[in-house]
């Protein structure tokens, strides 16, 4: 299973977005408080639709307590590690050196995103190089919208482990392919 981790959402859209994204595809949630919003926020819920009760989340009062409750995931290690070996902490940042491609996630790894108005402190980051990816952007643009940027990130590491076992297949709703 993979992990999504939201240090400080403001928006309770995105998370509502990134909620109903990890519903579907099986990703433990992750939130950090403080958070901009309730979670019993009607705009979470709407934008996570009926999915929201289906989401595995976990709530952290802080980053030390995220820290405390996953032991060893602060620690660095190689970016091309062999699938099987312990769960990765990556960095979700614009700032970041490598792009997001071109490491290899394990099946229990963390990727981690920051809060929508700054993103990931700086001092964490420093102090995670090696585990910082970025999506590659045009021009002068700053930044991609959390939700998206969750979702691009999250479903590269998925095919990178073949997806696990989610559905393989769509049907139409009235008719036969």
């Amino acid at each position: 299973m993979l992990n999504i981790v939201l240090l400080e959402p403001e928006l309770p859209l995105n998370t509502g977005n990134i909620g109903r994204t990890c519903a579907a595809t099986g990703t433990r949630l992750h939130l950090i408080e403080p958070l901009g919003f309730h979670l019993s926020d009607k705009w979470v819920k709407r934008a996570g639709l009926d999915y929201w009760d289906k989401v595995d989340l976990e709530v952290y009062v802080d980053l030390e307590d995220f820290f405390l409750r996953n032991p060893g995931l602060s620690g660095a290690g190689s970016p091309d590690r062999r699938p099987g070996t312990d769960p990765r902490l990556w960095f979700a940042t614009t700032k970041a050196r490598r792009v997001y491609t071109d490491v290899r996630y394990g099946p229990g790894d963390y990727i981690m995103f920051g809060k929508e108005s700054a993103g990931i402190p700086e001092e964490i980051l420093k102090q995670h190089e090696e585990q910082c990816v970025r999506i590659p952007m045009w021009g002068s643009i700053r930044s991609l919208n959390l939700a998206n940027s969750a979702a691009i990130v999250l479903y590269e590491a998925l095919r990178q482990n073949d997806f696990f076992d989610l559905e393989r297949t769509g049907e139409l709703h009235r008719l036969k392919w």
